[in-house]
């Protein structure tokens, strides 16, 4: 009888351990669930943000939003969404809305910095004016000025008009005017596909598909590398070409008017945007990074200005609705880093 409740006593401890253990195995699978932004891209401490509908946050340490900053997992990997609407409550300097990470830190072009990220854009507007170059577009990274006219040494777009397959990665460098800020305008280069300057002739009517652009959903990489005033820019995705591109913020080419590229007297001819730039371009003023998903596309009438106005339908705002008919933009992220500039080899 001892022997039978001993074989009992052992069999039930067996039992226990191996409860236990498959016990602490769930929980520790569950413990490295990634619940939260920073749990896939650990640099959140150094950000801070402003989502689409108005929502500021200066610490991201376990900080997400349902419909606009979040985790989602495609299967294999988890990513970080920014998802914005066309129409919602954005910052003092912009008539756009956003999702988007602004730098704490701030430093001067002479220091430098380095940005890094691995995306794929999800979606972006499918109403707007076709005429309209900002329209079906969203900025994925940036650098901002943070003082003077606070204009914007680098935006990194992506567009892709609707009906193509295929949409355009391209940057924009905008001038730090000197003078009146009212003058400014962006020069645009692209990377795969269209400059920001290949627009529709009628406004539904999109231009011929770019042959080398970039899909939806199709993965790809920047990194924007500042080093003693020089920003030096990388773009990689399989199947592509990688491009490199190097830019003076110390020293402007469009110091003088005979220096405007013959892109802007086209682009921006019906706007009077002919500004010159400071010779110093953007030596001595504070600079952050972006990140992010910011639309350029708005409500606003094309007919007050054909660049940036792209008369997208908002549906008096509600973010829903907008969701429910194409009007946002939604930008998902695996991998981002910061950090300092260095000389490339």
């Amino acid at each position: 009888m001892t022997k039978l409740i001993n074989l009992f006593l052992l069999v039930g401890c067996i039992l226990f351990i191996g409860c236990s253990s498959n016990t602490k195995k769930i929980n520790d699978e569950a413990s490295y669930i990634k619940e939260y932004p920073n749990d896939v891209i650990p640099f959140m401490s150094n950000w801070k943000i402003l989502l689409g509908d108005g929502t500021r946050s200066d610490d991201l340490t376990k900080f997400a939003k349902k419909d606009f900053f979040y985790v989602q997992n495609d299967g294999n990997t988890d990513w970080v969404v920014y998802k914005t609407p066309n129409s919602g409550i954005t910052s003092k300097t912009s008539s756009n809305t956003r999702t988007e990470l602004g730098e704490k830190k701030r430093w001067y072009p002479k220091d430098g910095g380095r940005l890094t990220g691995t995306l794929k854009v999800q979606h972006v507007s499918t109403l707007g004016d076709a005429r309209v170059a900002a329209s079906y577009s969203v900025v994925i990274g940036q650098i901002h000025s943070d003082e003077g006219h606070e204009n914007e040494p680098l935006k990194i777009f992506y567009k892709k008009f609707p009906g193509h397959q295929k949409g355009s990665v391209f940057w924009n460098y905008e001038i730090n005017t000197e003078g009146d800020n009212g003058k400014r305008w962006d020069y645009s280069q692209a990377v795969w596909g269209y400059d920001m300057s290949v627009v529709g002739h009628q406004k539904d009517q999109s231009p011929e598909e770019p042959k080398e652009g970039i899909a939806l959903g199709e993965e790809f990489s920047y990194e924007v590398n500042v080093y003693k005033g020089i920003m030096y820019l990388t773009f990689k995705s399989e199947g592509h070409q990688t491009v490199r591109f190097t830019k003076n913020l110390l020293s402007s080419e469009f110091e003088t008017y005979d220096k405007i590229p013959d892109q802007i007297h086209e682009l921006y001819a019906s706007i009077g945007r002919d500004g010159i730039e400071k010779k110093d371009a953007f030596a001595g003023e504070k600079q952050i990074f972006k990140q992010g998903a910011y639309n350029q596309t708005n409500g606003k009438d094309p007919n007050k200005n054909i660049v940036w106005h792209t008369g997208a339908d908002s549906f008096g705002g509600d973010i829903q609705k907008q969701y429910a008919n194409g009007a946002y933009a939604e930008v998902w992220f695996r991998e981002a880093s910061l950090g300092e500039g260095y000389l490339p080899q």
